[in-house]
């Protein structure tokens, strides 16, 4: 085994021994996915059969994004089973050739939360995926499991853009999304989970009815900002086993040494 692959193993078995010494509180887990193909060998690219396993695991249980809101709203909601939310991130050609299948398959919704210029221009992700076609994008949502939401425009950095610059992004993200898609964008995910700056935070509350960043937690009903969902990001490494942990709302450690990582990764990044 890799050192790199021994050490993130080492890390979600710490994780998994911290939950049960305290049990990770209950609520709505929101699975985050960026990539299905397996074939780039990156931490965020799940093989198809990995993810096709992992969607007939949550089938019974996944719901579209705003249902979940409305039972997050809910303080009274019974202990569980919660409901689980499956997003996307970026929009990448991926999304719709090879997940979107499995989604059908399992009949599983999502939300894919798309960064517009990069779906527009054709540009690649700067892990080097191509990103999904307008087209393609509106076949998705055709099939009435796929929600098409915002991930800003160029996916920039909100937390250290002026304000005139924060409200472009969202601004031009929502005016292509109604354009190409055929409805305006209600829902939001901040680029690399960063936590946004008060002028941001603002600027997204003015605009959509949630945003979701990063924090490999279950959201409790009656007491989650709907500006600040916990989402779980899933990794080629979780497999099976660390999955259903996620599923669980558990391994928040890793969430929290990512964080710090991340911090530093991108201090002078903009995007």
């Amino acid at each position: 085994m890799r050192p790199e692959r021994a050490l993130r193993q080492a890390v979600k078995a710490t994780a998994a021994a911290l939950d049960r010494v305290r049990r990770p509180a209950p609520g709505v887990v929101v699975l985050c996915y960026h990539r299905v193909g397996g074939g780039s060998g990156l931490e965020l690219d799940l093989h198809v059969d990995t993810f096709a396993a992992q969607m007939a695991e949550v089938a019974d249980r996944a719901v579209p994004l705003p249902v979940a809101l409305d039972h997050l709203r809910d303080a009274s909601a019974p202990p569980g089973p919660h409901p689980v939310v499956v997003t996307f991130d970026d929009g990448t050609a991926d999304f719709v050739d090879r997940a979107l299948p499995v989604l059908a398959q399992y009949r599983v919704p999502a939300t894919v939360y798309v960064a517009t210029a990069h779906v527009d221009e054709g540009e690649p992700f700067a892990y080097g995926a191509p990103p999904a076609s307008w087209g393609g994008l509106r076949d998705a949502a055709a099939t009435g499991l796929v929600t098409v939401a915002s991930h800003t425009h160029r996916h920039r950095l909100l937390d250290r853009l002026p304000a005139p610059d924060v409200h472009d992004e969202l601004d031009r993200s929502i005016e292509l999304i109604g354009e190409r898609i055929g409805a305006a964008p209600l829902d939001f995910a901040y680029p690399k989970a960063v936590r946004p700056s008060p002028v941001a935070d603002q600027a997204v509350r003015a605009r959509f009815r949630s945003a979701a960043l990063a924090g490999t937690r279950a959201n409790r009903p009656g007491a989650t900002d709907p500006f600040l969902l916990a989402r779980s990001p899933i990794q080629a490494s979780d497999g099976m086993a660390w999955f259903r942990c996620k599923l669980a709302g558990g391994l928040a450690l890793e969430d929290g040494l990512r964080d710090v990582l991340n911090r530093r990764r991108y201090a002078g990044a903009v995007r």
